[in-house]
């Protein structure tokens, strides 16, 4: 279990890693700019959403967490969704400091965060149920990553540029 938990908190922090240095490196996308996500495909039993890269590389999409919109930056490194404590808060969550027990390493160092469990979350109506996720302080990211504990319930796949996202 322990080895687990360190392959997780390391997992997380190579995906807070990049997307810190990706922040440093390329202009920020203006609010204005929709996000590239086209009509949801379905079929009786599927449903698959198409994700095109921003103008950084980077797949965003925004997420319906637990009833309310958050912004997320797909991140296949991150092992579990990990939530800014700002955006934890704005759906309600609001870890007390003795729940920061989990050790993660980050662009910024050894740091600590706090585990939690999201009811739904779901994009474009793919919708992953007891999904586990890390609260961190903002400092720690500067975005909302779509780590594994949600990737590895759905299929995804990587197709000349796109995600695709099928459940």
């Amino acid at each position: 279990m322990r080895s687990i938990v360190i392959f997780a908190c390391l997992l997380f922090a190579v995906g807070a890693f990049v997307a810190r240095f990706a922040d440093q490196v390329t202009p920020s996308r203006p609010e204005s700019q929709a996000m590239a996500v086209t009509a949801p495909a379905q079929s009786a039993n599927s449903r698959t959403v198409t994700i095109a890269r921003d103008n950084r590389g980077q797949f965003m999409v925004e997420a319906r967490v637990d009833g309310r919109r958050l912004q997320f930056m797909v991140d296949t490194g991150a092992s579990t969704i990990a939530l800014r404590e700002s955006a934890a808060a704005r759906l309600g969550i609001h870890p007390m400091p003795r729940d920061y027990n989990v050790q993660v390493q980050t662009a910024n160092g050894i740091g600590r965060a706090a585990m939690v469990e999201l009811n739904s979350v779901e994009v474009d109506g793919i919708v992953v149920r007891n999904v586990r996720a890390l609260v961190t302080p903002d400092s720690a990211l500067s975005e909302n990553l779509l780590g594994m504990s949600f990737l590895s319930r759905v299929k995804f796949s990587h197709d000349r540029g796109r995600l695709v996202l099928e459940q």
